[in-house]
């Protein structure tokens, strides 16, 4: 009877929790809104929070937060942390996926902290849900975010940090890292409109997705297969972030710091990174903060979470290991 009444009492609560929610492109429980953030240089300004429609009890969460030329979309990661007891949201940010807006300029940004209010919008919401200890799981350019907004936002009810292959350091030569990249940033900073190509390589795209004999389905015009351009004030933005976390970073949380075992060329993309350099990875991460465990992936992609079935599964492993810490 205690666990039928128990029961009722989250149905109701879920019920008055997502009243304002409608189904998500995903379908399959799961639900999202869209939060107004306020206006920028560009004009009107949107984040997304997805969930999964099932409130689980004990106030325990996990808020997902995507990478470079991505959006939310694997439900599998969502149903799995429910299913090991957490409830689950994810955002998409400003000018990404389900929030970019008609006319927008995908992923335009200047400054790294105007992703912050989106974050600061699903914490609410996760706190006003009754989800008061967070780990925040976030992917590569993602992971860049929240290790920043960790160091510069107070958030008491983040309790810890999963990061899937963080973008700390541009996957580039010496030169191009030390010379070239800066002077682009510092351009960014007077043009931040000035457009930077990103090369024209599919290899990536080609090793997710099932067309091309990858494991995965997603929505091409939110993820496209070709990396798009960005601006001058991106990468502004970026290397600004990167060289701030380099010198300063102090997470003062446990951090689960993944990445693949080895990088690898794009005609290997199936194989490992294709997108990062490992060693980066291994060399910064460790330094974000006093509390950093380190796990390397055999055969895993760039989203470690996308990987080859048992480089998927050790990748869970290592998250749901961690999540018992909390």
């Amino acid at each position: 009877m205690k666990h039928i009444l128990t029961l009722l009492v989250a149905s109701l609560i879920a019920g008055t929790v997502f009243a304002n929610w409608h189904a998500d492109e995903l379908g399959h429980g799961y639900i999202s809104r869209t939060v107004n953030q306020p206006d920028d240089y560009s004009g009107r300004v949107i984040s997304t929070i997805i969930a999964r429609d099932t409130l689980v009890a004990g106030g325990k969460g996990v808020l997902y937060i995507h990478g470079f030329n991505d959006y939310f979309f694997q439900a599998a990661l969502g149903d799995l942390i429910v299913a090991h007891g957490w409830n689950f949201r994810a955002v998409d940010l400003r000018k990404y996926g389900r929030s970019l807006l008609e006319g927008q300029k995908r992923y335009q940004i200047r400054n790294i902290n105007e992703y912050y209010p989106d974050i600061d919008s699903a914490l609410v919401d996760m706190s006003s849900a009754g989800i008061d200890t967070i780990v925040i799981m976030a992917h590569s350019t993602g992971g860049l975010v929240a290790s920043m907004y960790l160091n510069k936002v107070a958030a008491p009810d983040v309790y810890g940090l999963i990061l899937n292959s963080p973008f700390l350091e541009w996957n580039m030569n010496g030169f191009m890292r030390k010379v070239a990249v800066p002077v682009v940033g510092f351009l960014g900073s007077i043009f931040p409109n000035m457009k930077i190509n990103q090369g024209v390589s599919t290899a990536y795209s080609h090793s997710l997705l099932r067309q091309y004999g990858g494991q995965w389905d997603y929505d091409t015009t939110k993820k496209l297969i070709v990396s798009p351009a960005v601006s001058a004030g991106w990468i502004h933005a970026i290397e600004s972030a990167q060289n701030w976390l380099h010198k300063h970073s102090d997470i003062r949380i446990p951090i689960l710091l993944m990445h693949s075992l080895n990088s690898v060329d794009g005609s290997e993309a199936s194989q490992g990174d294709a997108v990062l350099n490992v060693e980066h990875i291994s060399q910064l991460g460790k330094h974000l903060g006093p509390d950093v465990e380190e796990v390397t992936i055999n055969g895993g992609l760039h989203d470690l979470i996308l990987s080859a079935p048992a480089a998927r599964d050790s990748a869970y492993r290592a998250i749901f290991t961690f999540l018992k810490k909390f």
